[in-house]
C-alpha cells in the first residue's frame, strides 16, 4: 500500500503512477518539492488501516515491549559506530543485537503479515555490512539497517495506536 510506505517512511520520491494519482486526487497525500508527504487526513484515514486486529494487539504489544530494551541497544550500537567507524567490536555487538531483532522480526511476522518486508530488509542491509559495504549499517540515504529498523519502529507504534515517544525514550 502506497499510503503506508509514504507515512511509514514520511516521505517517498513522487513517482506518476495510478497509485500515487489515486492518494494524491484523495486528499491523502501533497507534494513537496520531488517527494510525497502525509496529509492530516491521509494520516487519519492510514491510522484506521494501521492498526492490528484487536485479537493480535495483546501479543504486539508484548513484542513491542521486547522491542524496545533492543532499539535503545541499536542506537547506542550505531552512535558507537558513528564515532569509531570501522571497529570490529562494535560490529559483533550489531550482529549480536540482529541475531535477536531476527527473532522478534519474525514473531511480527506473525501477528500481522505486512511486517515482513522488514525481515527481507534487516537482512539485506545486515549481509551488505557483512561484506563490508558498511554505509549500509546508518546511512540515512538507503535502506540501511537503522533507517529500516526506525521503519520498522514506526509501524510497530501504527499497528498498536501509539505515537513515537509514548514509552520509548
Amino acid at each position: 500500500m502506497r499510503l503506508h510506505e509514504v507515512r511509514v517512511r514520511g516521505r517517498v520520491e513522487h513517482t506518476d503512477d495510478d497509485a500515487t494519482r489515486a492518494l494524491l486526487d484523495a486528499g491523502f497525500v501533497h507534494r513537496a518539492g520531488r517527494h510525497l508527504v502525509v496529509t492530516a487526513e491521509g494520516r487519519a484515514t492510514h491510522a484506521t488501516w494501521a492498526r492490528a486486529p484487536q485479537e493480535s494487539e495483546p501479543a504486539l504489544r508484548a513484542l513491542y515491549d521486547a522491542f524496545l530494551p533492543l532499539n535503545t541497544e541499536l542506537l547506542r550500537v550505531c552512535h558507537d559506530w558513528q564515532h569509531e567507524p570501522g571497529d570490529r567490536r562494535v560490529l559483533d555487538r550489531f550482529d549480536a543485537l540482529d541475531e535477536r531483532a531476527r527473532v522478534l522480526v519474525r514473531r511480527a511476522c506473525g501477528s500481522m503479515s505486512r511486517f515482513e518486508r522488514y525481515r527481507s530488509m534487516l537482512a539485506a542491509a545486515r549481509d551488505r555490512v557483512a561484506s563490508g559495504d558498511t554505509e549500509w549499517f546508518t546511512s540515512p540515504r538507503l535502506d540501511s539497517y537503522h533507517t529500516v529498523w526506525m521503519q520498522l519502529h514506526e509501524d510497530l507504534l501504527l499497528a498498536l495506536g501509539l505515537e513515537r515517544g509514548h514509552d520509548d525514550g
